[in-house]
């Protein structure tokens, strides 16, 4: 049984952006950068994935710096190294050539004490796209609203 601590997710990704595969990665970290994120210190908007080369990288991923270590403590916005195999990275090269795809993180989280990423292949929504699953999700609701009412 495997024990996960969610620390974050981006929200906003499912909502701009219409996921169509995820993949699980590791995220190389400093310490400061981990007793941080075991604060809960940490914030995935504007937060994407490149490949570059034979590596993944996480960019714009803000956390927070450690208080209690003062002159040895990271900078939050740095770039990460995601940690995959080769055959996961150009799986994800040949996701990304298509046109309008990206890679979204939607949550961090620890899994058996590892910190893990998980990464979305996406493509942008556009603005007819938002309403018309907000008209979904709410016509959804109603419905669930009916349906328990009648059960009642």
């Amino acid at each position: 049984m495997s024990d996960i601590k969610i620390i974050c997710q981006n929200k906003k990704a499912r909502h701009n952006y219409s996921i169509e595969d995820s993949m699980e990665a590791g995220i190389m970290l400093k310490g400061t950068e981990v007793k941080s994120l075991r604060n809960g210190k940490a914030n995935l908007v504007d937060s994407y994935a490149i490949i570059d080369g034979e590596e993944a990288w996480l960019l714009h991923f803000h956390i927070d710096a450690y208080t209690p270590a003062t002159q040895f403590n990271h900078h939050p916005m740095r770039k990460r190294k995601l940690l995959l195999h080769k055959k996961e990275i150009s799986k994800l090269i040949g996701k990304t050539q298509e046109k309008g795809c990206t890679l979204v993180p939607l949550k961090v989280y620890f899994k058996n004490g590892k910190a893990k990423v998980d990464l979305g292949v996406a493509k942008a929504k556009k603005l007819y796209d938002k309403r018309a699953s907000i008209k979904k999700r709410e016509s959804d609701r109603e419905i669930d609203r009916a349906m328990k009412s009648n059960n009642r």
